[in-house]
């Protein structure tokens, strides 16, 4: 069995990624809409400042994470992640894997000693591995997204580096 690699999405990936964020599963639990084009995606990952990691086995994309550091002068030891993970992946790992990679990269790599995502409230498993990594919930967002017909709300977690 060929074993999960994280690395930087690369353009050929895209299709993908595209893909992935197409199952209802994906779009369901994050902020992303349905019916997305390639280039949509192709665009939203190459903004300024994101960088993108796939889980990969093979030339299989299994899951993708944007993180971003941000840059106001009084929060830049603070960074923004979002996940998804191809359905046939979920309870594999897949999720451990790029989350321990983006908190690699923000506590050894960018100073990033507060790592904040928002997760829907019943999101079990998304809030079960956030936690299992040192994420707190901070808060809950009443009726924060429109999703399905209904209005939604979620946590906020943050992780906080142990100094």
């Amino acid at each position: 069995m060929i074993d999960t690699v994280v690395r930087l999405l690369e353009s050929r990936d895209i299709p993908q990624i595209q893909a992935i964020y197409s199952e209802p599963g994906a779009y369901g639990n994050t902020l992303q809409l349905p019916y997305q084009s390639a280039k949509n995606w192709e665009k939203k990952l190459a903004q300024e400042g994101l960088t993108s990691l796939v889980a990969v086995r093979g030339d299989e994309v299994l899951g993708q994470l944007s993180l971003e550091v941000l840059q106001l002068p009084r929060r830049r030891h603070v960074a923004t992640l979002g996940m998804g993970v191809k359905a046939a992946a979920r309870g594999t790992g897949v999720g451990s894997v790029l989350l321990n990679a983006a908190i690699e990269l923000c506590e050894k790599w960018v100073n990033v000693s507060r790592i904040e995502l928002e997760v829907y409230t019943d999101n079990v498993a998304g809030v079960a591995l956030c936690s299992k990594y040192g994420f707190e919930i901070e808060g809950t967002c009443k009726r924060y997204a429109y999703r399905d017909g209904q209005y939604v709300d979620v946590h906020i977690m943050a992780r906080l580096r142990q100094t």
